[in-house]
Parts: C-alpha cells; structure tokens; sequence
C-alpha cells in the first residue's frame, strides 16, 4: 500500500461530496441514521455512518507498509477530516477495526465493554445502538425501506423474525400492527436487546416472544400454517458450537426457505435476504407461487449503487 499522507486532501473532497449529497437528503426525508461513505478511496478503506449526533467510524482490515507512528498519523488526519466536514466533533466519533466476513458469529463477539449504548430514531420508532462494544451498532441501516414494508404488511398478523438480532423487524411488525411477533435467534444477549427495543417502544398492543434456539432446528418443529408474515436475513456461513450443523446459506438457503413456507398460513408471505455478495437464488427449487426480486426497492438512498444484499419476497 502507497502511502496516503499526500492524498487527505483527495480523501477530504471526496468526503464533502458525498456528505453533502447525503445529509441534504436525509434531512428532507427525516434520516437519522445512514451511511456517508464506505471504502471510496482505497487508500482510506473507511466505513462511515452518522448515528443523530454521533459518528461510527470502521476501518476495514488490510494489510499496510504504514510503521506504527505512520499508521497513528494517518488515523489521526482521517479523524481530524472527519469531524471537520461532519462538523460533529472527534469525541463523539467511534472508531473500530472491522473484518470482511459475513459470518453472523463476530456479531456475537464483543470488542470493548464499555457500553456506551444511545437511543437514536428511525421512521417513528426509536431503537439502542451501541457504537462501541461489538462490530455492528445493532441497527441495520441498509434494510429502513424494508422494515417499513414489513410494517406495512403486518397488521393483525403472526409475525416470525428469524436470526432476529436486536428485533428491529419485531419493533415494526408491533407497531404496524401485528397480533402476535415471534423473534428467534441463538444469542441470549441480542434476544435481551430486541426485547428492550420492543419495550423502549411501547408496541403492547400484540404480544411479542423470544425464542433462543438455532434457526434451523426451530423451523423443523414449527407446525403447518403457524405464521402469516416471516422476515429471515441469515449469516452467509456459521458454526457456533450451538448450533446442531453449520449453516452455509448457499447450500442451506432451498431447505430454509421452504420451510419457512411450510410454516406460513395460505396466501402468507416471506421475506428473505442475503449480504453474500455471491448468493444465487434457486428459485426453480423452491415451492413458493410467486417470489419478487425487491432488491432495488428496497435499498435506501445511502446505499444506491453500493449494496450487496438481495432482498425477496416470497408467497406461499
């Protein structure tokens, strides 16, 4: 890797661009929280997304020639860029190192314990993020627009949200209406957080139930016609001791699909997702009536033209 102190000037324009665009339209549609830049230059491999009035700042590992004080050097110019375009101050920018993997297992792992949780807002609803303690903030920004759909869909229904993560998706399911919101994961912590988000909401008028257990081993026991609405955005791979078998979404997704629409009612609906940037879909394999490609719908104005996910929906 060249290195980058002669290109922060490169790295500051480029910011400002982008900033501009963004923040404009996130304030004429209301968003709190969204993604400003992630990797655009490849000498400032840098995931950056404003959380209200704070910034989470990630840089991606990769292999440098940078000595230790360079490497201090250059983390300091980026964040003293940072904050001067943003204009939100370098004591509320949180800055972790992030890998490339896809596996929901380092989700699990924590990285600090400081527990430096905030409230922040999304559509109408508020949700805790924590910026500091875990590789991902708890919110996941790239699905807003699909969450609100799944509102939209979830009046008087029984709702299932798999590999649920903090319930963002349960919250809206709630509060749109739903009847009954089932949230499934296999970490008792993320389970404990969807259940406050629930709570920081007041969503008491359907009921709302945790379940700790492996995905794959719940949808084997769910009886026929037990749902309406099902959400499953699963990790491309894992392995935790947990689990009875590995998960590989590639291989796995056909069985975990259909099952999902064996638990669905007649006329029900699955929504299902993927960020494995190779992930096919084996439509011909599947026993849905009709499945709809809403990738493009769905994806927010901070992520157009950088989304890897694929995002479905599926009728029974």
């Amino acid at each position: 890797m060249q290195q980058p102190f002669g290109k922060f000037l490169m790295f500051q324009n480029r910011l400002e661009k982008v900033y501009r665009h963004l923040s404009k339209q996130a304030k004429t549609q209301g968003v709190t929280c969204y993604r400003v830049y992630d990797h655009d230059l490849p000498e400032f491999p840098l995931l950056i997304e404003v959380y209200g009035d704070k910034l989470y700042v990630a840089e991606y590992k990769r292999r440098h020639d940078l000595s230790d004080d360079e490497y201090n050097d250059w983390w300091t110019g980026s964040k003293r860029i940072i904050a001067a375009v943003t204009g939100i101050p370098q004591e509320a920018i949180f800055q972790k190192m992030r890998k490339r993997k896809e596996d929901r297992l380092d989700q699990y792992q924590k990285t600090n314990e400081t527990r430096l949780e905030f409230i922040v807002k999304e559509s109408d609803l508020q949700f805790i993020v924590n910026l500091s303690d875990y590789l991902d903030t708890g919110l996941f920004l790239d699905h807003r627009l699909t969450r609100d759909r799944f509102r939209q869909e979830a009046r008087g229904k029984r709702v299932l949200n798999l590999f649920c993560y903090t319930g963002s998706f349960s919250v809206y399911a709630l509060n749109g209406g739903a009847s009954k919101v089932t949230s499934v994961d296999l970490s008792k912590t993320y389970l404990a957080w969807a259940e406050r988000n629930v709570m920081l909401n007041n969503e008491t008028g359907g009921s709302h139930e945790v379940v700790h257990a492996d995905v794959m081993e719940y949808l084997r026991s769910v009886p026929t016609n037990s749902f309406d609405l099902i959400m499953m955005d699963p990790p491309t791979f894992s392995n935790s001791k947990r689990m009875q078998s590995m998960l590989d979404l590639q291989r796995d997704h056909v069985g975990l699909i259909n099952k999902c629409l064996q638990a669905l009612a007649p006329n029900g609906v699955l929504y299902f997702s993927s960020n494995y940037r190779k992930f096919r879909l084996d439509q011909l394999q599947l026993t849905a009536t009709s499945c709809k490609d809403i990738t493009k719908a769905t994806t927010p104005f901070d992520f157009a033209g950088k989304l890897h996910r694929q995002c479905f929906r599926l009728e029974k």
